[in-house]
């Protein structure tokens, strides 16, 4: 099993990104996170981003980071910064963090 930690810059909050990344997450096989961050300038600018920390295999873990990078059909991806970590603690299913 691998894991990426994402940070997803661009229009992502406030259009169901959140949802829809648990959505494509569930349809690959990915377990993890997703949360909204609004304090974290220096990283996605002044109208935040979306975290994502994702689990799985490294083929399926590759077929999701795709399908983030390509963004729903209402949001706007501009960047995502990619880090692979090592995996301290498995994820049972797929989460939204508030």
């Amino acid at each position: 099993m691998k894991q990426v930690h994402l940070y997803v810059k661009g229009d992502v909050i406030g259009v169901g990104f959140r949802a829809w990344s648990k959505i494509q997450a569930k349809l690959k096989g990915i377990t993890g996170w997703a949360r909204n961050v609004h304090d974290d300038s220096h990283r996605f600018g002044l109208q935040g981003g979306i975290e994502i920390v994702a689990q799985g295999e490294e083929s399926a873990l590759g077929d999701y980071v795709a399908k983030i990078k390509e963004g729903s059909p209402i949001s706007r991806v501009d960047d995502v910064e990619i880090l692979v970590e090592d995996v301290k603690e498995a994820f049972d299913n797929f989460e939204i963090v508030k």
